[in-house]
């Protein structure tokens, strides 16, 4: 999980002047280390100033060799699966130009180390100036400015010096990256662009309470056999992505969905897929004080207008919820709090859904601490079964350098927190002590705590939620997610309601729907599901599994 509560670091113009007040002295097996300044001009737009977050990379040449096997460097960047091996260094900067460049101490904001702190060696530094300030949720994109990989010898009492000279182009809709699309789904991708129709609405609720007009946005996927089916009417699912997607990677879920509904592995339906992205992470479509009422223009404006346009079963039983991650989240999030309008809910490793386990972590313990547990050692936060590969210090400390906006412990703040005397939302915790604010902790409770609002809440939904809640998580989910669901198991049994949970054995949080070769196993096996409840004694699944990707997880940034 990556996270921000405070607002971007200030730019540094020039800090050499700096360096020579206040040049740290750092020494190792007998080396002196030096300050190590970076210099980055501009060669890409002539004199037309640029700003944004500037974020210098560096990892050991030899490991960038093996990373490339063999073939030319051609990006430095985080690997989440990989957290330490990659150094970044950051900072503002504001309105430099070719000529005008800026100096950075890289030593100033880095993890997981200063880079005066890098042992002497041959490495390779490469700059990416993120003027979208969306790199913590996006990584790169389009207009973003980049350097050449660049090697460099440390120690170094001479600046680096890094060139921006090229710009990241922007993603085209239905252009897919290799592997995107399986065979079977690039056979069918020029009939299914036929078949997908773009979302763009802007809603009255969202634009009020912003003051600027706010686009909901998404693709409406419409069954093979629609134009020609007369009348008839569809079920509807509705489906978000993880934490990192888009409309991009739900244009690749809504192709696979159809080459699979063209072979009849599938139910014919309508799929709606909801991009939940936002300048400040995921939204989750939860009401929040800090990113509006995204439920309400959800269940109130965009539904009801997708189905006065569209040949949509606007029954309860017509209306069906899925998500994997933090699209699991909002899946169970609009199910819950909407119960009357949805037929049930089907979500995937959803992200945590009690805070009594907030990926292993108890909010609620007297003085609890998102770093370190009681015997003080560090809490992990990402796994491969039983290697730990990431800790909540470690992940946040990241986030910290590469943005205030969008990574996923400030994307959590954003939708759970309250908002503070600066108009921002209220930090959880502490950035750099780990300590937990037990009065934030009580607001998440009290507001978007999923488990407790369905022990405090169950006589009243009974009648609506009793059997329509459906979750799958894997016994060894990659961000410890299935603590939380353990929770919700417990909660229901001692409620006597009736709901599906399911702990697929041996699985992870980006496997857990993969069958062998499969992907979307379990996808198919859920939509059959789907069906059945819309359209009792008509489902038949011919191909049950229990093992999903590819219907709406995001990129692979850490917790969802």
């Amino acid at each position: 999980m990556e996270a921000r509560a405070a607002r971007h670091e200030r730019g540094y113009r020039s800090v050499r002047a700096m360096l020579l007040v206040a040049a740290l002295a750092w020494s190792c097996a007998g080396w002196a280390a030096a300050p190590v300044v970076v210099h980055v001009d501009v060669r890409t737009l002539g004199d037309v100033p640029v700003s944004g977050r500037l974020l210098v990379f560096a990892i050991d040449a030899a490991s960038a060799r093996a990373k490339a096997k063999g073939a030319p460097i051609k990006q430095v960047d985080v690997d989440p699966f990989a957290p330490t091996e990659v150094d970044v260094a950051a900072g503002e900067v504001h309105a430099i130009s070719h000529g005008h460049g800026v100096d950075i101490d890289a030593s100033r904001l880095a993890w997981p180390r200063e880079f005066a702190s890098l042992p002497p060696g041959d490495y390779v530094f490469q700059a990416v100036l993120d003027t979208n300030h969306d790199y913590a949720y996006r990584g790169r994109s389009g207009g973003d400015l980049e350097s050449a990989p660049t090697p460099v010898h440390l120690p170094t009492t001479a600046p680096v010096s890094l060139t921006l000279d090229h710009m990241m182009p922007r993603r085209q809709p239905w252009v897919f990256p290799p592997g995107a699309l399986s065979q079977s789904a690039q056979r069918y991708l020029a009939r299914a662009r036929e078949s997908v129709h773009p979302i763009d609405f802007v809603s009255p609720a969202l634009t009020a309470f912003w003051g600027h007009p706010i686009h909901m946005r998404g693709w409406v996927l419409l069954p093979p056999g629609y134009e020609a089916s007369g009348q008839a009417r569809y079920p509807v699912v509705y489906d978000t992505h993880g934490f990192g997607g888009d409309d991009h990677s739900l244009s690749a879920s809504a192709v696979t969905t159809y080459s699979a509904m063209a072979e009849k592995q599938m139910p014919p339906m309508i799929w709606v897929y909801l991009d939940q992205s936002s300048a400040t992470g995921t939204h989750e479509f939860a009401d929040s004080v800090n990113n509006g009422p995204w439920g309400k223009a959800l269940t109130q404006e965009l539904i009801p207008s997708l189905e006065s346009r569209y040949r949509m079963d606007a029954r309860a039983s017509g209306r069906l919820l899925t998500g994997h991650s933090s699209g699991g989240w909002a899946a169970l999030w609009l199910q819950t709090h909407y119960p009357k309008i949805f037929g049930g809910v089907w979500a995937t490793s959803p992200d945590p859904v009690d805070f009594g386990n907030f990926s292993g972590v108890d909010l609620y313990a007297p003085h609890a601490n998102l770093y370190r547990r009681a015997d003080g050692s560090l809490t992990p936060i990402m796994r491969d079964h039983d290697k730990v590969i990431d800790t909540f210090e470690g992940s946040s400390r990241m986030e910290r350098v590469l943005g205030a906006y969008g990574g996923q412990m400030a994307s959590f703040e954003w939708v759970f927190s309250p908002r503070g005397p600066d108009g921002r939302p209220m930090p959880m915790f502490d950035r750099d002590s780990g300590a937990i604010d037990p009065d934030v902790v009580a607001y998440w409770r009290d507001h978007y705590d999923i488990v407790r609002y369905l022990v405090s809440n169950w006589p009243v939904l009974r009648p609506n939620l009793d059997g329509r809640l459906h979750v799958y998580v894997g016994d060894v989910d990659t961000f410890y997610l299935d603590g939380a669901v353990h929770r919700l198991q417990e909660a229901l049994v001692k409620l006597d309601a009736h709901a599906d949970i399911r702990f697929i054995p041996g699985k992870g949080h980006f496997d857990l729907c993969a069958e062998g070769n499969d992907h979307n196993a379990l996808l198919r096996q859920i939509s059959w599901a789907m069906y059945s409840v819309a359209r009792p004694g008509q489902a038949s699944c011919a191909t049950p599994a229990h093992g999903c990707t590819g219907h709406g997880q995001g990129g692979s940034k850490p917790g969802g």
